[in-house]
C-alpha cells in the first residue's frame, strides 16, 4: 500500500511528481485535461466521438503518466538524461512531459517550427538519445540524425502510427507500459526527485545565433507558481486555454505547471487559429494572450462593430467610455464615485457583457499578456470593455513571471511590480537586473553543467531596458540588442515607433529600421482584416485582400495621415522619414515572427533589405 506523502510546508520544497499525487488523491475525480476528439490523426489517447472533448480526471492522468512512465523507462530513459519533444498540443504531449519528469528524465520541447539545422543543434547540445516526435512532418528533420556520427540520437517515438514506418510508435510504447508497470518502482523513482533538479531546459526562439538551453529546476518553476497565485485571486479549479507551444516557457508555466500546482483543467487547444472559437464555447475565468493575439482579437471586434448601425455603435462608444473611466479610477487607487459605479454596472449589464458573452469573454476574472511590450492604443480599446489586460513581464531565464500588474493594483502601459522573492533594478544603462529564487542556475553545456548567468551577488542582467517609478512599476522601452543607434549616436526604442504606428487601425504590423543611418524609416503591414472593413465604408471595389489594397490611392493617403499623426507624437529622432507598404502579412509560418508571434527583426530586414535601402536612396 503506497504511503501517501504530506506536501512539504515550505514552498522551495515542493516537486512536481509530489503535486500530482496530491492531486490524485484529493482531487482525484475532477478533469485534468480536455482536448478535442473526432480530429485527423487521433490515436488512443484520443477517440472519435463526434467532435466532442475528452477528458481525464486527475486520477485518470496519474495512472496515464505512471504507466508512460513504465513505457519510457523500458526504451531506455534514464534519470538526468534529456528527451526531446515535437509535437502540437496535444495530450500525448502533456502526459508525456509529467511522464519522463517522474523518471527523473528532463523533457525538452523543441518548436515545431524549427529548422532541420536547428533541431540538429538542440540535439547535439542536448546530448539526447530520443525524441519523441508528431508524424510524417517532423521526421525528415529527425531521422538524418540516427546515421549522423556526430549527433547521439539514437531512438524516435512516432505519435502517428501510420507514419511511424521502422520507428518506434507511442501506442506500442503505451502498451509496454501497461504490461510492466510496476507501483513500488513508480512511486520510487519519483520520490527521488529533488526540488533542485532540473525540471525542463527551454531553447528559447527568436535568438540570433544557436539558441541557448535555459535549465530550469522544481523550485524555480514552483516558486514562480506559489508567487503569482498569491497576487491573483482565481475560481477553484480554473481551466485554461492551452494553444502557444509548449516550447514557449509561458505555455509549459500555464499549460503544464500551474495547472499541476493549482489541481487545475487544461483545455488543449491543437490549432491556435481556433483560440478564439474555444473562447466562444468555453466562456473562460481566464485568457493569457501575447501581445499579438490582443491585437488580432482586438481588430476582429473593431470590424465587427464597423458593421452595426450607427445609433447602437454610439451607445457602445458611450458604454466604452464609461468603462475606461470605471477602469482610470482604479488604475489610480480610489474608489469609483456611486454616479459612476451605477453607470458603469449598467453599462456592463446592457451593453458590454452581452458583447463579450458573443467572444466569450463574460466571465473573465483575469487577463494577461507577456512576451513583448502591449501597445496602450490595445490595452485602452479593451479598458473599454471592464477589461483590464494584466501585462506581465519575464523571461525563460527567470522561469517566466518577474513582474506583474494585478486586478488590485496596475498602470497601464507598465509591466507591473515583482512578485514576492524576486528583486529588480537598473544598471546605468537602463538594462533591467533580476534576483530572486526563479532566476535559473545557468546556461546547460554540451558535458551536462551549466554556465552560470548572474554576477557574484546573484543578478542576471535580462538585456531588457526599462525604468522603475517611485510606485516600483516597471516600464519597458525595449530589448538592449534592438535599440537603434542612429549616425548621429541617439537611442531610439523600435517597438516604441512601432506602437505608435499602429495605433491606426489600418496598420496592423511595423518594423523601424534606422541603426547607423541618420534618419528613421518603417516597413508597413495593413490589418487583414480591418482594412477591408475601412476600405467598404470608403467605397473602395475590386480585392479587398492586403495584397489587393496597398496600391489604391486613397489607402496610401491614409496610411500617409497614420504616419504624420504617429510623429507628430514623437520626438524628432524617433520620427519616421520614409515608409513601405508590403503586400504580405507576416507569420510564424513565414518565418518573420517567432512561434510566440515576436518580430523576428533580423528575418524581416534580411528579407527586405532591398526595400530598406531604396528607402535611404535619394
Amino acid at each position: 500500500m503506497t504511503t501517501i506523502p504530506r506536501l512539504p510546508e515550505d514552498p522551495a520544497d515542493l516537486t512536481l511528481p509530489a503535486l500530482l499525487l496530491r492531486n490524485a488523491e484529493d482531487h482525484g475525480d475532477l478533469p485534468a485535461l480536455s482536448w478535442r476528439t473526432g480530429r485527423p490523426g487521433r490515436t488512443d489517447e484520443a477517440e472519435d466521438t463526434g467532435g466532442t472533448w475528452s477528458t481525464l480526471t486527475w486520477r485518470e492522468a496519474r495512472r496515464k503518466v505512471a504507466v508512460l512512465a513504465a513505457g519510457y523507462a523500458a526504451l531506455g530513459v534514464e534519470r538526468g538524461e534529456h528527451v526531446l519533444i515535437m509535437m502540437g498540443n496535444r495530450p500525448e504531449h502533456w502526459l508525456s512531459d509529467l511522464a519522463l519528469t517522474h523518471l527523473g528524465a528532463v523533457p525538452v520541447t523543441v518548436y515545431g517550427t524549427s529548422a532541420p539545422e536547428q533541431v540538429a543543434h538542440i540535439v547535439r547540445h542536448s546530448r539526447a538519445r530520443f525524441a519523441i516526435v508528431e508524424g510524417a512532418g517532423e521526421l525528415p528533420r529527425w531521422e538524418p540524425l540516427l546515421a549522423d556520427a556526430t549527433a547521439p540520437l539514437e531512438r524516435l517515438v512516432v505519435v502517428e502510427a501510420a507514419d511511424a514506418g521502422e520507428h518506434r510508435t507511442y501506442g506500442s510504447l503505451h502498451a509496454t507500459g501497461g504490461r510492466l508497470f510496476n507501483p513500488d518502482t513508480f512511486e520510487k523513482a519519483w520520490r527521488e526527485t529533488r526540488p533542485t533538479d532540473p525540471l525542463t531546459v527551454v531553447y528559447p526562439s527568436g535568438t540570433t545565433g544557436d539558441p541557448k538551453g535555459v535549465r530550469l529546476t522544481h523550485r524555480n518553476v514552483l516558486l514562480g507558481g506559489v508567487a503569482l497565485d498569491g497576487v491573483i485571486e482565481f475560481p477553484e479549479h480554473v481551466g485554461h486555454i492551452c494553444y502557444l507551444p509548449f516550447a514557449h516557457i509561458a505555455e509549459r508555466l500555464l499549460g503544464i505547471y500551474l495547472p499541476v500546482l493549482r489541481a487545475a483543467h487544461v483545455y488543449l487547444c491543437a490549432d491556435p487559429a481556433q483560440v478564439a472559437a474555444t473562447a466562444r464555447e468555453l466562456h473562460p475565468f481566464q485568457f493569457f494572450g501575447v501581445p499579438r493575439v490582443w491585437e488580432k482579437l482586438a481588430a476582429s471586434v473593431k470590424a465587427a462593430l464597423a458593421g452595426l448601425p450607427e445609433e447602437r455603435r454610439r451607445a457602445i462608444e458611450a458604454a466604452n467610455e464609461t468603462a475606461r473611466a470605471h477602469v482610470a479610477c482604479r488604475e489610480r487607487g480610489e474608489e469609483p464615485p456611486a454616479e459612476l459605479r451605477a453607470a458603469y454596472e449598467q453599462a456592463k449589464e446592457k451593453v458590454l457583457d452581452p458583447l463579450l458573452a458573443l467572444a466569450g469573454f463574460d466571465r473573465l476574472v483575469w487577463t494577461a499578456s507577456a512576451s513583448a511590450p502591449m501597445p496602450l492604443d490595445v490595452s485602452r480599446f479593451w479598458a473599454g470593455f471592464g477589461l483590464v489586460i494584466m501585462d506581465a513581464w519575464g523571461l525563460t531565464e527567470t522561469s517566466g513571471v518577474v513582474t506583474t500588474n494585478t486586478p488590485d493594483a496596475f498602470r497601464l502601459g507598465s509591466v507591473g511590480r515583482p512578485l514576492d522573492g524576486l528583486e529588480i533594478r537598473t544598471a546605468d544603462d537602463g538594462e533591467i537586473l533580476v534576483r530572486g529564487a526563479t532566476v535559473f542556475d545557468g546556461y546547460l553545456r554540451p558535458d551536462g553543467g551549466v554556465d552560470s548567468a548572474c554576477d557574484a551577488d546573484g543578478w542576471f542582467a535580462t538585456g531588457d531596458i526599462g525604468r522603475i517609478d517611485e510606485d516600483g512599476y516597471l516600464w519597458l522601452t525595449d530589448r538592449k540588442k534592438e535599440m537603434i543607434v542612429t549616425s548621429t549616436g541617439k537611442n531610439v526604442s523600435p517597438a516604441l515607433v512601432e506602437n505608435a504606428l499602429k495605433e491606426h487601425p489600418l496598420i496592423g504590423q511595423a518594423l523601424v529600421h534606422g541603426d547607423g543611418r541618420s534618419y528613421l524609416v518603417a516597413l508597413l503591414v495593413l490589418d487583414a482584416e480591418l482594412a477591408p472593413v475601412w476600405a467598404a465604408a470608403h467605397g473602395i471595389e475590386g480585392d479587398l485582400s492586403v495584397g489587393g489594397l496597398i496600391s489604391h490611392p486613397a489607402v496610401r493617403e491614409e496610411i500617409d495621415r497614420a504616419v504624420e499623426a504617429a510623429n507628430a507624437r514623437l520626438n524628432r529622432t524617433e520620427q519616421i522619414k520614409r515608409h513601405r507598404l508590403l503586400a504580405e502579412e507576416w507569420g510564424p509560418g513565414t518565418g518573420e515572427l517567432t512561434p510566440s508571434l515576436k518580430l523576428r527583426r533580423r528575418v524581416v530586414r534580411e528579407k527586405y533589405q532591398q526595400v530598406i535601402d531604396a528607402l535611404y536612396t535619394p
